[in-house]
């Protein structure tokens, strides 16, 4: 990294937002998986398996780099999770994180 100009300032901005991936998606080490890539893109947070069969939680972080983790949870999930959708809300800008890290909640 280093250097940048005034026309990156707009990605630099953190942004929270919810998330929940419908599918395949427990029983497939997805929490896992999600966690190994939020870790990788330095974003905090948390994800859980729901009642209903859904994975849902929340990610912080530089907004592109969230952006990546949102296309990720679209797209491509653990290896053998079948995401038939995935659905983003209360997206919103904040100032610091709320979180210290990314866990795996019970």
């Amino acid at each position: 990294g280093g250097g940048g100009g005034a026309a990156m300032a707009e990605d630099e901005g953190l942004v929270s937002v919810d998330y929940e991936v419908s599918g395949k998606v427990q029983g497939v080490f997805f929490r896992k998986y999600t966690q190994g890539e939020a870790k990788r893109l330095g974003l905090v947070g948390w994800v859980q398996n729901t009642s209903h069969g859904t994975v849902q939680g929340q990610i912080q972080g530089p907004a592109a780099r969230v952006q990546e983790l949102q296309e990720w949870l679209r797209k491509i999930g653990s290896p053998q999770s079948r995401i038939s959708r995935a659905e983003f809300s209360n997206e919103k800008k904040i100032k610091v994180l709320e979180h210290k890290e990314f866990q795996i909640l019970k």
